[in-house]
C-alpha cells in the first residue's frame, strides 16, 4: 500500500474532522462524501468503528498501515497503557516533532523537509521521517535552511507554548524534547482504545 495521494478533502469529511489541517475541511454535509453519500447507510458494525478510528490515526500521522502495525507491537510490549504508549510513539517521531514544533504547518510538509535534509537533531542532519526522538533531543533547522520561505512562515506567529512537552529556542530555531507527552498532552481526537480492541481480536 502506498502513501495516500488522493484528495484530502475528501478523506477529512469522511470522518468529520481536520485531520489534514484547518485548510482540508470542506463546509459540513448532512451526508457522507462519495457518489453514493446521498444514500441513507447501514449503522457500522463494532469492528467498523474500531478500523475506522485505527485509520483516522492512520491517515492523521501518515503512516502506512506495516509502520503503523509495528508500532502497536512495540506499544504493546512496552510498560503502560497500550493505546497511550502508541500514541506517544506517533507524537514521537521526527516528522510530528517538526511539524509540532511549527517548522512546518502539515504534517506532510514536515516529512518533505526531513526527507529533504532540511532539519538536524542533536546537531546532525537525520533524513529519516519515522525517527523516534527521545526526551532531551534537540531538533532544529539545518543553518543553511532557515532562509527557506516555507520554514519562515510557518513560524511566524506561530504559538510554541501550546505544547508543554516541547521547549523552541527562537534564537537557533530549535526546539528540545523536554519528556515524552501525556495523554492529556496530546490533542488529536482519537479514541486509542478502539485501536487496542481492533488489534486484540
Amino acid at each position: 500500500m502506498a502513501r495516500y495521494t488522493g484528495p484530502k478533502t475528501k478523506i477529512a469529511r469522511k470522518f468529520g474532522e481536520p485531520i489534514f489541517g484547518a485548510d482540508k475541511v470542506l463546509a459540513k454535509k448532512n451526508y457522507p462524501p462519495g457518489q453514493h453519500g446521498i444514500n441513507k447507510r447501514r449503522k457500522s458494525s463494532e469492528y467498523g468503528v474500531q478500523l475506522r478510528e485505527k485509520q483516522k490515526a492512520k491517515y492523521t500521522y501518515g503512516v502506512l498501515e506495516k509502520q503503523f502495525h509495528n508500532l502497536f507491537d512495540r506499544a504493546s510490549r512496552t510498560k503502560g497503557i497500550t493505546g497511550e504508549v502508541l500514541l506517544q510513539l506517533l507524537e514521537s517521531r521526527l516528522d510530528n516533532i517538526v511539524y509540532r514544533l511549527g517548522i512546518a504547518p502539515t504534517r506532510a510538509a514536515a516529512r518533505q523537509l526531513v526527507l529533504h535534509r532540511h532539519v538536524t537533531v542533536n546537531g546532525s542532519v537525520v533524513n529519516i521521517a519515522s525517527y523516534q526522538v527521545q526526551p532531551g533531543d534537540v531538533v532544529g533547522v539545518r543553518e543553511r535552511s532557515k532562509s527557506l520561505e516555507v520554514i519562515a512562515d510557518a513560524l511566524a506567529g506561530f504559538n510554541h507554548s501550546k505544547y508543554p512537552w516541547l521547549e523552541w529556542d527562537e534564537n537557533t530555531k530549535s526546539g528540545k524534547m523536554l519528556h515524552v507527552p501525556t495523554r492529556e498532552d496530546i490533542p488529536e481526537n482519537i479514541k486509542e482504545q478502539l485501536i487496542v480492541e481492533l488489534y486484540s481480536k
